[in-house]
């Protein structure tokens, strides 16, 4: 990292009417003046312009476990590892991130203990945290994923790394020096 920031991820309820099956795009955006097809393919082109890896998916999953999951990966410091591997899991793999199983499997990716994993699942350990996350979510009208946001501004979207950059260096974030960086 090239900015003296610290990162934290924040969960945002991103569909959370869809149930564990998932909806295929078409269903979810069923009666809205909505072009599924060309929506992906914008998508799909951003994805490739700022290089991240991404399928051609064809159904959208409810995230909220994972993203209780994701509360309690960082809790063991492993939050990056675990949402770069659920990014994977859904965008790359369009696997179910809904599913029990997939979650423990995608905790154990990245070195986190699957038994405790479906226990955090199961007693919903992390539910209040992702709660809050939700409610700040709509305390700073953030209507859309990703949305960055450093002392009250906001940049909406995917981003090349030259434009989050800038953003970083706007917000009054100082850059690292030469042997500081990781």
């Amino acid at each position: 990292m090239n900015y003296d920031i610290v990162v934290h991820w924040t969960a945002f309820p991103l569909h959370p009417e869809t149930p564990e099956q998932g909806f295929t795009l078409e269903e979810l955006f069923a009666g809205r003046p909505f072009d599924v097809k060309t929506a992906m393919q914008r998508i799909k082109q951003v994805a490739d312009q700022v290089g991240l890896p991404m399928s051609e998916r064809a159904m959208t999953y409810n995230s909220r476990l994972a993203q209780e999951l994701a509360k309690w990966s960082e809790s063991k410091g492993k939050g990056d590892q675990y949402h770069r591997a659920v990014f994977q899991a859904y965008y790359v793999s369009s696997r179910n991130i809904g599913e029990v199983d997939e979650l423990v499997g995608i905790a154990e990716s990245v070195d986190l203990s699957g038994e405790e994993a479906r226990f955090v699942l199961k007693e919903r350990i992390f539910r209040a945290s992702v709660d809050t996350d939700w409610a700040r979510c709509r305390e700073l009208s953030i209507t859309a994923v990703p949305t960055f946001v450093i002392n009250n501004r906001s940049i909406v979207g995917a981003q090349t790394y030259e434009a989050l950059e800038e953003f970083i260096k706007a917000s009054g974030a100082q850059r690292r020096n030469n042997e500081d960086r990781t």
